[in-house]
């Protein structure tokens, strides 16, 4: 890709700037996503932790959830985080009535699969294919992927083979917030799947 990959943040709630600042950090230019006009000429998007179903409500009244999912559908490069995982996931479990989701990974997600706030943590997670010490992860009010399918691929489970972080295609999820903890190596992986995608997948 020629010059820096422009990368799109859904602001409609959540922590918008935390992965604003790691986008930028990794030299990529970043612009906020709220209307569906906000898609043109970016080369992927990001979905921010918050509140799932808030996040589906306002993306519907603002006409931006079906240009959004038909996106996802062609190729665009998306990551999502804790709530993004949740509107990335094919399937839904836990939602509120009505609620939707974008799609994009052939998954089941739970929501609020561990409980409230007061259940939040932080744990050490192995992942082999990003290399080097364990991600240390923060979970709060986090989603579970409980089923997976077979083009998806597990990036890391907790130690009680809990699924956590998955990829499928252009699509990564995970259900904690690497963009709390200063890392940057999932951000760095999505750059990557941005660089490697088809001009026709990019917006």
């Amino acid at each position: 890709m020629a010059g820096s990959p422009r990368i799109g943040v859904l602001a409609l709630q959540g922590d918008v700037r935390e992965h604003v600042r790691t986008l930028r950090s990794l030299g990529a230019d970043t612009a906020p996503v709220r209307r569906a006009e906000d898609l043109a000429g970016v080369d992927g998007v990001v979905l921010p932790g918050g509140e799932s179903s808030v996040i589906d409500k306002l993306a519907r009244s603002f006409g931006l959830a079906e240009p959004l999912t038909e996106s996802i559908r062609a190729g665009l490069p998306v990551y999502g985080t804790c709530a993004g995982l949740i509107l990335l996931a094919d399937r839904l479990e836990d939602g509120i009535v009505g609620q939707r989701t974008f799609g994009g990974i052939d998954a089941t997600v739970r929501r609020n699969a561990f409980g409230g706030q007061v259940e939040s943590f932080e744990t050490a997670l192995a992942v082999p294919s990003l290399g080097g010490p364990p991600v240390e992860a923060t979970f709060i009010r986090a989603p579970l992927v409980v089923e997976t399918g077979p083009d998806v691929e597990v990036l890391a489970t907790l130690d009680d083979g809990g699924v956590v972080a998955v990829r499928h295609g252009n699509a990564i999820g995970t259900a904690f917030h690497p963009e709390v903890t200063g890392e940057r190596r999932f951000h760095e992986l999505f750059l990557a799947i941005v660089d490697a995608a088809s001009p026709s997948e990019k917006v």
